[in-house]
């Protein structure tokens, strides 16, 4: 298994450097910037689990903390802080990717974060954006506002969810991402909740559904 390469890099002029890893194994097919949640940073159990499968399906990966997280704190930034996080660590990458397609994404508030900032503006030679539990709405508090920037995005998405996710009723999900047409692609993890854990009744391990999300990840991308 390739080892992490441990990075550094400025997030924004006003909130100094943050850290970063890349996993870039030998046979990489793409680069994805890979942005993590809200609440736990890129050494998350999740993120390191994630981003090593990916690599076994010869996805590279470039991890990174958003500004507060690196702090220690547990409020995020404000959005335009952490947009512009997304598009640091997207130029940093696209320095490091040696010619290799990238995407950009994350685990539920790092997708978020890069899909508004892709909605303002292109993030420079990001082919498609991929989400790992795209945080539609609030739990208990269902709506779809937090979709609308998702009209402005001009690349290809990739939205794979659980059917238990409770940050993203699929009933509101599905109808907005019919709404963007046919560059939009929904992978449903059955039986999942926003961390991608199943029910032990599914006979599901945690490292099949992993598995899964890299396997359609890898896929989608080389139908870019």
């Amino acid at each position: 298994m390739v080892q992490p390469q441990n990075l550094q890099f400025q997030a924004t002029e006003s909130s100094g450097n943050v850290s970063a890893l890349l996993i870039k194994p030998k046979n990489a097919v793409c680069l994805y910037v890979f942005g993590h949640g809200a609440g736990a940073g890129m050494e998350h159990a999740f993120m390191e689990a994630m981003a090593r499968q990916f690599a076994e399906v010869g996805i590279a990966t470039l991890r990174y903390n958003f500004p507060y997280m690196e702090k220690g704190h547990r409020s995020p930034n404000a959005p335009a802080i952490s947009q512009a996080t997304v598009r640091s660590a997207v130029k940093l990458a696209n320095d490091l990717a040696e010619g290799l397609p990238m995407l950009a994404g994350g685990k539920s508030y790092g997708g978020r974060m890069t899909s508004q900032a892709a909605a303002l503006e292109p993030l420079v030679a990001v082919k498609g954006l991929v989400f790992l539990g795209f945080p539609l709405h609030a739990p208990g508090k269902p709506g779809s506002e937090r979709g609308a920037h998702l009209h402005d995005v001009a690349v290809p998405t990739l939205f794979l969810q659980g059917t238990r996710d409770k940050l993203a009723d699929l009933i509101l999900l599905k109808p907005l991402l019919k709404k963007l047409g046919s560059t939009t692609t929904l992978h449903e993890i059955e039986g999942g909740d926003h961390s991608f854990k199943v029910l032990k009744s599914t006979g599901r391990s945690p490292e099949e559904i992993m598995i899964e999300i890299a396997t359609t990840v890898k896929n989608w991308s080389q139908s870019l």
